[in-house]
């Protein structure tokens, strides 16, 4: 774990293992398409805590945000579901590397769970990515969904700045595919997007935004989560705008495996 003294004010190394799989996460995204990154994290913020808060457009985009991060000299950590830190090789590999664990299926266990998560946001130099919609958006035009308040409420109880993320292109990576994954037929239209998309070479955009205002944020006020959730929302929106000029309605890569059953409220024009 990332865990050090508050006094301590030098920047410690992320683990080896974490800095040769960052490392690899590069290669990869550069050999599957382009990269391009805007914006930063100011200096004055850099190895102190810190929660970054990201749009979720497909199953390929933490792979880009490992390597955008890494091209602004930032080793981040995330908050990974459970199975994903169980599961065999990959598992043990993650937990040595400082990522923190969800569980949305126990309450108890999520109380403890955001307790511990406050705890280590509070403590470590390198920042924590999260996705505050829990979940790839389901809009027709892949704008941000509404999400979920728990991002902006750990921020609050931390104590800590939040810098947004803005992100497009990685949706064109890897196809959606399904929410369960019961067979080798589920993974065929993944296999079959994935091996197509270094010969469609597809531009992926990333954009590190200025920390959000949550100054009129009072954390101990009835609703304080929900304001702060939907102040972090807009700033990921306003970011996107510039990043998808071309495509403000729907994008032009059509993923016909993505459900498109729920609408953002965070959308231009939408009125939030």
């Amino acid at each position: 774990m990332f865990t050090l003294r508050q006094d301590d004010e030098s920047p410690r190394r992320a683990p080896a293992i974490w800095r040769t799989m960052l490392n690899v996460d590069r290669g990869l995204v550069n050999l599957v398409g382009r990269l391009t990154v805007s914006g930063s994290v100011p200096a004055h913020l850099r190895h102190r805590p810190l929660l970054m808060a990201a749009n979720h457009i497909g199953v390929f985009d933490a792979f880009v945000l490992m390597a955008a991060c890494k091209r602004i000299g930032i080793n981040p950590r995330f908050m990974l579901a459970g199975g994903i830190l169980d599961a065999p090789v990959i598992g043990p590999a993650l937990r040595v590397s400082g990522h923190l664990r969800v569980d949305r299926k126990h309450a108890a266990t999520a109380v403890e769970q955001f307790a511990e998560a406050v705890e280590a946001l509070k403590t470590t130099r390198e920042p924590l990515v999260v996705y505050p919609e829990g979940r790839i958006s389901h809009d027709p035009g892949l704008w941000p969904e509404r999400g979920k308040t728990g991002a902006a409420r750990l921020a609050l109880a931390a104590g800590v700045p939040v810098i947004p993320i803005s992100q497009w292109g990685a949706h064109e990576a890897v196809y959606w595919g399904t929410e369960t994954v019961n067979g080798p037929a589920d993974l065929v239209p993944l296999a079959r997007s994935g091996l197509s998309a270094p010969l469609r070479r597809p531009r992926f955009r990333v954009h590190f935004g200025a920390p959000v205002d949550l100054s009129g944020v009072e954390p101990e006020r009835p609703g304080a989560g929900v304001r702060a959730h939907a102040e972090i929302m807009r700033a990921i929106t306003a970011g996107l705008v510039p990043l998808r000029c071309d495509e403000p309605d729907v994008p032009r890569f059509h993923d016909p495996t993505r459900p498109t059953d729920t609408r953002s409220p965070w959308r231009p024009g939408s009125g939030s």
